[in-house]
């Protein structure tokens, strides 16, 4: 597939040691011999070995003082590259001028600046990567704690990209069948072909439901927990929120009311990540900086995933705790009787007759903190834990779902599979599972990008950032 050649700068655009500039496409050598100058004479570039690194100098005719800078060239022949074309990559200074005046002369010479996510785009397009392979790209660069990262790699590496291959493998051989049967039915004979066929069914659809189930601990692993810590003032939430991250990062002091707008932090919590919101006091105010801030806090927990309610424990519930338990009552919630280490007032028996009260079913944790003897933490922690990853968290075989692209396909797929049975146990013609079979099929295909639309493609890697 013939292909205009791109160049982006593929390392962060700020003052480092060392910038990377990669240029890929049909016409990189040529582009690369037109600026690059060699040390002692030697041949040029697109006459040397593939996969090899060669020093001089990368330079501008055009210009008096033609020295760009000194660099690293490495030239690497298609297909094997990263985007299966000619793809040269020159190592430069890391300084923010010097790397777009690389960048210029590249473009100048018959490149064109890539697209956002382009390269990547180009190994899906030429076949090198599948699109779960291609997401978990983004996806490496952007972990934000190390089970993150390991379901990334293990993406990238295939994982879903099997399963999913075997699903449809397994799928397209029940339509070829069906579609044979019914194109000879004089030679092949489907009598209880149903039941046969049901088992098969039943088999995918079981498969389909266990990666599904793996997307809730998957959108937890890639995005974090949003988490929103209330309560009344003074409770102490900002001490609760430094003790969490280990470091004083909100104000505390005994003046209730300090905190007034919103204090967002991330911390890793036994390998997973929680996005912390500290927010102001809930309570009464005629403050109007303060009643916005309550205002505030009210919007972020009925968006959070996690509620954490700090309550007071050496002073007794009032008005302003009812407002509170409005918030709580339907979402995942721990509440910290907080201060165990003073004379308390409130029990954790006054605290579920309140949420009964309010007609709450569910069980909510309840447990006892210091935030300043920093007791219960642990807890705290484990408890959190629990409530949002189903199980423990493996790698050794463990296929995750981590994005509601794939998510959306495989609950499109589950449902395909679920008529195929249907139809089945409804006695209807062989040919009305062929095409559930079929949607299923496309379904999954959806997810390795073998059944996607030209649009689609576009808008994921629009998402990538310059120079991947």
């Amino acid at each position: 597939m013939k292909t205009d050649t791109i160049a982006a700068i593929a390392t962060a655009m700020t003052n480092s040691g060392i910038g990377i500039i990669r240029i890929s496409g049909e016409d990189a050598f040529t582009v690369i011999d037109r600026i690059y100058q060699s040390k002692n004479g030697k041949k040029k570039l697109s006459e040397e070995k593939s996969h090899t690194v060669h020093y001089g100098y990368i330079v501008d005719d055009t210009k008096e003082n033609k020295i760009i800078d000194e660099v690293m060239v490495l030239i690497m022949r298609a297909p094997n590259t990263y985007t299966r074309e000619d793809t040269v990559e020159i190592d430069c200074h890391g300084g923010v001028l010097v790397m777009q005046k690389i960048l210029d002369t590249v473009v100048c010479h018959g490149a064109r600046p890539a697209e956002p996510g382009e390269f990547t785009k180009r190994a899906f397009l030429n076949g090198r990567i599948d699109l779960t392979q291609a997401e978990s790209v983004m996806d490496v660069i952007s972990s934000k704690n190390e089970f993150a990262l390991k379901s990334s790699i293990s993406q990238l590496q295939g994982s879903l990209q099997k399963e999913i291959k075997e699903l449809r493998e397994k799928i397209i051989y029940e339509i070829a069948f069906i579609e044979s049967a019914l194109d000879d039915p004089e030679h092949i004979n489907i009598d209880g072909y149903g039941q046969k066929l049901k088992t098969v069914a039943e088999e995918c659809k079981e498969r389909i439901e266990h990666l599904l189930d793996t997307a809730d601990n998957g959108k937890i692993l890639k995005e974090g927990i949003d988490t929103v810590i209330v309560g009344k003032p003074n409770a102490g939430k900002s001490s609760l929120m430094n003790v969490l991250l280990k470091k004083e990062r909100a104000i505390v002091t005994d003046i209730a009311g300090t905190t007034r707008d919103v204090l967002e932090e991330q911390m890793n919590l036994n390998g997973i990540t929680l996005n912390i919101i500290d927010t102001a006091g809930i309570r009464q105010t005629d403050d109007i900086v303060e009643k916005m801030g309550v205002d505030k806090a009210k919007e972020y927990a009925k968006e959070a995933d996690l509620i954490i309610y700090v309550v007071d424990a050496s002073r007794n519930l009032d008005e302003n705790d009812e407002k509170i338990f409005d918030l709580i009552y339907d979402k995942r919630t721990v509440i910290l009787l907080n201060k165990s280490d003073l004379d308390t007032v409130v029990t954790e028996e006054m605290i579920r007759e309140r949420i009964s009260q309010k007609g709450v079913q569910k069980q909510i944790p309840v447990i006892a903190i210091s935030a300043k003897e920093e007791q219960g933490i642990k807890e705290l922690e484990n408890t959190v834990k629990a409530m949002f990853l189903k199980g423990d968290l493996s790698f050794n075989e463990e296929v995750y779902i981590t994005n509601a692209r794939q998510k959306n396909a495989l609950v499109n797929a589950r449902e395909s599979m679920k008529k195929v049975i249907f139809s089945i146990d409804a006695g209807m013609p062989e040919d009305f599972y062929s095409i559930d079979l079929m949607d299923a099929y496309e379904s999954l295909g959806n997810i390795t990008g073998e059944s996607i639309g030209e649009d689609l493609v576009n808008e994921i890697f629009s998402k990538f950032c310059m120079g991947k």
